[in-house]
């Protein structure tokens, strides 16, 4: 059972002229096994949404609320929040030299669930999420997405998400910088980890591409820091033909 309800959040990031508001009340719910596409022009607060979900510091939250299965997310720190089954799949993934693949699998593995993977089991998962991504077994003795091209830190998100096996995933742009290969083998990855039992997921994109792979329930069209749209997965093939547009000027009359 996942459910993830988000209600009127409100967040703000200090800048040199004080608090500056990003997300101005963002009230939305992913019910258990829902997948939600979350779409809109850059610096609308997608990417916001995701971190502060996250608990990333640099994000004041400054009202509403964050609840997965009833449990208030935002009291938690960042690894009790990874391990109540918060997962994020970063747009730009760091590089984090001279700690191997197969390494940092497994200590995060182990700080989820309180005790070290059974090595022998562990090996051969993660020999099997790496091959179902079209990764080498060598990839595991890489240094963490150093010297990985853009496809590989993506699918290596992906390998985490398999091994990780979260209750919610919320991937940010993981679309971005994918050839059509790698865009269709890290689409199958959030399609086998979001076709078990009582999974939700949170899809931030600014195309509907991946969505032709990744059939959303909801799509959520956000601009400045609200929802502007919402509706069924024929709203993205919509905002494919139309763009963006209307809803930048209706949310400008509105909130200008």
């Amino acid at each position: 059972m996942s459910t993830l309800e988000i209600k009127d959040l409100q967040v703000s990031v200090a800048t040199d002229d004080g608090p500056k508001e990003i997300l101005k009340g963002v009230t939305l719910t992913i019910g258990d096994g829902e997948t939600h596409a979350i779409m809109g022009p850059n610096g609308s607060g997608k990417s916001t949404l995701a971190y502060s979900i996250a608990g990333h510091p640099k994000y004041d939250i400054t009202g509403g609320e964050v609840l997965l299965d009833g449990e208030d997310v935002l009291a938690m720190s960042v690894d009790e929040r990874a391990r109540a089954g918060m997962f994020l799949a970063m747009q730009y993934p760091v590089e984090v030299p001279g700690v191997s693949v197969s390494n940092f699998l497994r200590t995060a593995k182990t700080a989820l669930d309180g005790e070290a993977p059974k090595l022998r089991t562990w090996v051969k998962d993660v020999n099997a999420a790496l091959e179902q991504l079209n990764l080498d077994p060598t990839f595991g003795t890489r240094s963490v997405n150093e010297g990985f091209s853009g496809g590989e830190k993506k699918r290596h998100e992906i390998a985490q998400l398999e091994l990780l096996n979260p209750k919610v995933a919320i991937l940010d742009e993981t679309d971005s910088g994918l050839d059509i290969d790698a865009l269709k083998i890290v689409s199958e990855g959030v399609n086998r980890f979001r076709a078990q039992p009582g999974k939700g997921v949170l899809l931030i994109t600014h195309y509907t591409r991946i969505l032709r792979y990744i059939q959303p329930d909801q799509v959520h069209v956000f601009v400045d820091g609200r929802i502007a749209e919402q509706g069924g997965p024929e709203l993205a093939e919509q905002l494919e033909a139309e763009g963006y547009d209307k809803y930048i000027k209706a949310s400008a009359a509105a909130h200008g």
